[in-house]
């Protein structure tokens, strides 16, 4: 069943393209890596697919339903929308905002006015899924980088979201704190679809069974990891490696690189992230 169709999508910030005619369709329960260098339009996708933005020009339907400025001003819409997909920001800090691990889970179920009974016990649940129930009576603002990653995402599973997007859910992590996030990752799904934004190609094969590779705003490539991560050729063009060269005496030989992760700037007063080209 179709999900997500993405037709012909423009987007401009202010004068800067991001995205130009970008087409293509997500399924339900696939796990989908949109991979791409800074700047390639990847994280505008996300932020577009959960209707933060709206398309300049073309359309993004979601289970057939067209995602309009005017559609989501529908409450009974929006409401169910909110519900079943959920994002996941690069920067945790960007979601996290109450006084403590627990309040930051339970926030989601309180607006949605769940017993109080059944939010302590999903509270506890999730906590425990994500290996962080030791740190429920912490500040999210004083944890690291790793533990901040796992309570956002804490933050929206409690919900039981059908869709998880993600955008660079390893970025700025320690060697551990990857690991567990991408663990998790593999281990959650079944009939969830999630969607991850990543320059990451080390992660790729784990969480993805297709991929898409973006390029100044267009999609560049489509196939499997394994037929995307063989294509040497695709991923130099596209900036995901680059190639590095070394001397031995007067001869200089050089080889394909790893793109080195970075993290996007902030846009619209610090409290979003983009990518742009």
């Amino acid at each position: 069943m179709r999900l997500f169709d993405i037709q012909g999508v423009h987007y401009r910030y202010n004068d800067v393209p991001a995205l130009a005619g970008v087409t293509l369709s997500i399924e339900q329960g696939q796990r989908i890596v949109i991979l791409g260098a800074n700047g390639s339009g990847k994280s505008t996708l996300l932020r577009l697919l959960d209707a933060l933005y709206f398309p300049d020009r073309g359309s993004i339907s979601f289970n057939g339903e067209t995602l309009t400025e005017e559609r989501m001003q529908d409450e009974a819409f929006t409401f169910n929308f909110r519900q079943r997909v959920a994002f996941v920001f690069q920067n945790p800090d960007v979601q996290l905002f109450c006084p403590t691990v627990f309040d930051e889970v339970a926030f989601g179920p309180l607006q949605l006015r769940w017993p109080k009974e059944q939010i302590r016990q999903r509270v506890a649940e999730t906590l425990e899924l994500l290996e962080i129930a030791h740190l429920k009576d912490r500040a999210p603002h004083r944890l690291s980088g790793g533990e901040k990653k796992r309570v956002a995402l804490a933050s929206v599973l409690i919900l039981d979201p059908e869709v998880l997007l993600l955008d660079e859910p390893t970025a700025a992590l320690d060697p551990k704190s990857q690991s567990q996030v991408v663990d998790f990752l593999v281990e959650w799904g079944g009939t969830k679809t999630v969607i991850t934004a990543t320059h990451d190609l080390d992660i790729v094969e784990d969480i993805a069974d297709y991929c898409y590779v973006f390029s100044n705003g267009q999609v560049a490539a489509a196939g499997s990891p394994s037929e995307i991560l063989h294509d040497e050729a695709l991923l130099q063009r596209t900036h995901l490696i680059h190639a590095h060269r070394h001397r031995h005496g007067n001869v200089i030989h050089s080889h394909p690189h790893l793109h080195a992760p970075h993290e996007h700037h902030l846009y619209e007063h610090g409290s979003q992230e983009h990518d742009h080209a």
